[in-house]
């Protein structure tokens, strides 16, 4: 007999295996699989309390907690759909997506009680709003969870769970314009599970960190990877570089998953205060190209291991990795690095990936011909929520397209150039803005660097390099543009540096670019 492919099976395995290993850290809370998944319980029973039924969505507005792990085990447990929301959203957005999604309960983090109770007066939908806190925080009107917890009985109705039932609903960032609802299936999330785990070394002797807010994408879906091998999660509400750097160090961290800047912002961190850290840690990122210098930086100083993944929310969100191969050995770190930068092949059993012209016409190997990545598949999401014609638009052809830049090598593997609205054209000239930065990068003095296209009187628009320094350096404009023309062809030279104290990021650390286009950078007043 089948049973329907859902991570709450990882779970049930889990439980059956592994009770009595570390589940979850949180502070100076400890958890093991028994009593996470016994609180799992009580917290979908204490749900199903409130009237909450298959179907229903329930939304959480919370940092990396034990409590916000266990949604993503308690509401689909009981058939409905969890609403992940970015907490560093504004209160217009949490609005917007409450409403949107029809959100029945609100179950938000202390620090964020003021907020929604500013808004609460224009929430639709939202019945019963609970604070994720031991007691209910002393607010109007608010259920305390752990009381919830202590109240509910210890078992609860479980739903029949079909594959294609929605799991999440996980909005993006809606830079451009209202945030799009993405509908991830349990065969979506199940997938991803387990495409991941064919290409990650993962055991019960893992300890995982997270880096990566829960509310991206589920985690990577590392709310359920973690605990199919019986691995510890240990909670990071905020990816602070020195907490980061304890936790590696007194947690025994052996795995953590972060977007390029949140690596840049824990080596630096990591070498200015010279200590040092256990070696052979494993990271996967993705979010935005890592640049080969700082891949170079992190496997020669620190010992640590990087594998280049890529994908988006709507695939689940992995469509690819930058496996290693045997050959691969034989190059010098500096070579490896270069192609450790790329975003790689399909993965296992999620799908089928393309690079594909204006025509649909697949892209020759050359390196060089850009196309647009598109795919289909497995962890492809069932479309966005209440928005059909975004579904139509975006699924257009039978498969699903990313609005990512890329070439393909002669190997196979693919390499994101940018994001089709990022492109530059300069006199007619397509221009990577993701190649300069890679360049910039090498530079000593330089932590971080964006490089948009901005209007220019002759080519149209040329490339604006936004740097932020490393901490004492200092930097004349004509010596990196000097320094860029000496590796690249000098028509991708930036027309302009910006030297800024800060890069505005979204919650998961890709850079604003589209902030940097209006001028909303705080610019340093070196």
């Amino acid at each position: 007999m089948q049973i329907p492919q859902t991570p709450l099976e990882f779970a049930r395995r889990a439980r059956s295996l592994y009770a009595e290993r570390e589940a979850v850290v949180d502070g100076e809370r400890r958890f093991t699989y028994g009593a996470f998944f016994g609180r799992c319980e009580r917290a979908s029973a204490a749900l199903q309390r409130l009237g909450v039924t298959s179907g229903d969505r329930v939304a959480y507005i919370a940092p990396n907690t034990h409590r916000h792990l266990e949604s993503f085990y308690a509401v689909p447990q009981i058939g409905a759909a969890v609403v992940p929301i970015n907490f560093r959203l504004t209160a217009d957005d949490w609005v917007y997506i409450l409403n949107h999604s029809g959100a029945k309960i609100a179950c938000v983090d202390p620090e964020f009680l003021a907020i929604v109770d500013s808004v609460r007066g224009r929430l639709e939908t939202v019945e019963h709003f609970v604070a994720l806190s031991d007691e209910a925080g002393g607010a109007q009107g608010w259920l305390g969870y752990e009381r919830l917890l202590r109240e509910a009985p210890s078992s609860y109705e479980p739903a029949r769970v079909e594959e294609e039932d929605l799991l999440s609903i996980n909005y993006t960032s809606g830079t451009t314009s209202r945030p799009k609802g993405v509908m991830i299936t349990h065969r979506n999330a199940w997938t991803n599970t387990i495409g991941t785990l064919l290409h990650l070394d993962l055991s019960a002797a893992d300890r995982y960190l997270w880096t990566l807010p829960m509310f991206h994408a589920n985690g990577w879906t590392f709310v359920w990877t973690v605990t199919a091998r019986g691995a510890a999660h240990v909670c990071l509400p905020k990816p602070e570089p020195q907490k980061t750097v304890d936790l590696i160090e007194h947690e025994r961290i052996t795995m953590l998953c972060a977007a390029p800047t949140v690596l840049i912002n824990t080596l630096n961190a990591i070498e200015e205060s010279k200590r040092a850290v256990p070696k052979g840690v494993r990271i996967w990122t993705a979010g935005a190209p890592p640049a080969a210098a700082t891949i170079e930086r992190l496997e020669k100083n620190l010992g640590w291991h990087l594998t280049q993944v890529y994908g988006l929310t709507e695939t689940s969100p992995f469509i690819s990795v930058c496996e290693e191969r045997p050959e691969h050995a034989g190059l010098t770190l500096a070579e490896r690095s270069v192609i450790k930068a790329r975003q790689g092949v399909e993965m296992l059993i999620t799908g089928e990936l393309r690079v594909v012209d204006l025509d649909g016409n697949e892209v020759p190997r050359d390196g060089q011909t850009p196309g647009e990545i598109v795919v289909r598949g497995n962890v492809v999401m069932k479309g966005y929520y209440r928005d059909p014609e975004a579904t139509a638009q975006a699924m257009r052809g039978g498969w699903f397209h990313s609005g990512d830049a890329a070439v393909v090598h002669p190997d196979g593997y693919v390499e994101i150039r940018d994001r089709l609205k990022d492109v530059i054209i300069s006199g007619g000239e397509n221009i990577s803005s993701v190649e300069i930065e890679g360049v910039l990068l090498q530079h000593p003095a330089v932590l971080e660097a964006a490089v948009v296209g901005m209007p220019h009187p002759k080519w149209g628009e040329s490339p604006h390099a936004f740097l932020r320094l490393r901490a004492g350096a200092k930097i004349e404009a004509e010596d990196v543009k000097a320094f860029v023309r000496a590796r690249l062809a000098h028509f991708k030279t930036p027309q302009w540096v910006t030297v800024v104290d800060e890069l505005p990021k979204t919650a998961t650390g890709k850079v604003q670019k589209f902030a940097l286009r209006g001028g909303r950078a705080a610019i340093s007043k070196q």
